[in-house]
C-alpha cells in the first residue's frame, strides 16, 4: 500500500494563491505563549546552542526545528509549540547557530545537514523524557528527516516525526527559489544571510573569504561560495546532494509525516516523489493542492494552524 494520505486542508478563499498563503502568517499571525524558559548548552566543539523550553512536567517532550534564517520566536514556530504545550506535552524549540540573539564562536553556522547540533538537542534532552517526538520546517524539516534516517535503531525513546514544507531535494529547491516569481524571498534572505558573513568575518578573518560576497547573486552561489565549503563540501551541488533528505526516507524506521503543499512556491517538483511513497514502510506524505510555504493558515489566527492540528493528530495518535 502506498503511504500517500489524502488531505483535508481547505484554504481561506481570500488567500488565493500559494504567495498570499506564504506571506500572510508570516507577517500578521501573532501567537500568545507562555514565555520559554531559555537555556545555552555548550557543544561538542566549543561552540553553543540556545533553547527555549516550554515545560510541565510531562513525560513526553516535543523538539521543534525551524527553517532558513528563522529562529525559536518566529509564529510558525510558537503555534506548533503552542497546541503542543495546551495538549499536555514539554516542548522544546532551538536556534541553529547564528541564528539566536549572539553569533556563535566556530567559523562554520548552520546547514540543512547539519544533524550534529539536531543530535546534541535530543541528547541534552533525552534524560528527563519517555518519548521524544521531532517537528521540523522547511529547512528545519530537511533536518529532522535526515536526523530520522540516520538514527535509524539507535534510539528508542525517539517515537515520530513530522516535516512541513521541506524541500526534500535541495538542488532542484534552490533553483526553484530563485527563479523570477520567488526572487523577493531570494533576496531577503541573501540580505540576512550576507550580513552573517560579514559580521562572521571580523572574528575568522581567515576562514571567511568575505571577498566572494561580490559573486553572490543566487541562493546557489552562497552555497557553493560559502555554505559548501565552510561545512565540508568541495560545492553546493555537493553540499546538495549528501544532505537532502530525500535519500534517507527509507531508512526512517518511526512513522513519520511529510506535510508539503503542492502550490509552495519554494519548492521543486522532486519534493512531491509519490512513486517513492509505495516503496517506504514509514513514511506518510501529504502533499494539499494548497498550503504555500510554512502556511496552511486556518484563516484565524485564534485557530490552531493546519499544519499544527495535522502535526498533532499524527504524534498524538502514535503516541
Amino acid at each position: 500500500m502506498p503511504l500517500i494520505t489524502h488531505s483535508n486542508y481547505k484554504r481561506p478563499k481570500w488567500l488565493f494563491n500559494g504567495h498570499l498563503e506564504t506571506i500572510y502568517p508570516a507577517i500578521f499571525r501573532k501567537i500568545e505563549l507562555l514565555n520559554g524558559q531559555r537555556e545555552r548548552i555548550k557543544t561538542a566543539d566549543g561552540d553553543f546552542l540556545d533553547l527555549d523550553w516550554y515545560k510541565q512536567n510531562s513525560s513526553q517532550l516535543v523538539i521543534i526545528s525551524h527553517g532558513l534564517e528563522g529562529n525559536s520566536s518566529r509564529p510558525y514556530m510558537l503555534g506548533m509549540a503552542k497546541i503542543f504545550f495546551k495538549n499536555g506535552f514539554d516542548v522544546l524549540t532551538w536556534n541553529y547557530r547564528g541564528c539566536g540573539e549572539e553569533l556563535n564562536k566556530q567559523a562554520i553556522f548552520y546547514h540543512s545537514g547539519a544533524t550534529y547540533d539536531l543530535d546534541e538537542v535530543v541528547k541534552h534532552s533525552m534524560p528527563h523524557y519517555d518519548q521524544i517526538s521531532l517537528i521540523g520546517f522547511s529547512l528545519g524539516g530537511n533536518l529532522t528527516l535526515k536526523y530520522l534516517g540516520e538514527q535509524k535503531g539507535k534510539n528508542p525513546k525517539i517515537k515520530n516525526g513530522v516535516a512541513v514544507s521541506v524541500p526534500l531535494h535541495l538542488s532542484s529547491s534552490s533553483k526553484k527559489i530563485s527563479e523570477g516569481e520567488n526572487i523577493l524571498y531570494s533576496k531577503r534572505f541573501l540580505k540576512s544571510l550576507r550580513e552573517k558573513v560579514m559580521k562572521k568575518a571580523e572574528t575568522h578573518p581567515e576562514e571567511i573569504p568575505v571577498h566572494f560576497l561580490k559573486n553572490i547573486k543566487t541562493l546557489s552561489d552562497f552555497d557553493d561560495y560559502f555554505t559548501g565549503p565552510l561545512h565540508g563540501f568541495s560545492d553546493a551541488e555537493e553540499y546538495y546532494e549528501v544532505n537532502s533528505s530525500i535519500h534517507f526516507l527509507d531508512q526512517i524506521d518511526v512513522p513519520t509525516l511529510v506535510l508539503n503543499a503542492k502550490n509552495d512556491p519554494f519548492l521543486s517538483e522532486r519534493c512531491f516523489p509519490e512513486k517513492l511513497g509505495k516503496s517506504l514502510s514509514k513514511v506518510y506524505f501529504e502533499f494539499p493542492k494548497y498550503g504555500g510555504h510554512v502556511g496552511f493558515s486556518s484563516g484565524n489566527n485564534s485557530i490552531p494552524y493546519y499544519s499544527e492540528q495535522r502535526a498533532f493528530e499524527f504524534i498524538g495518535m502514535d503516541i
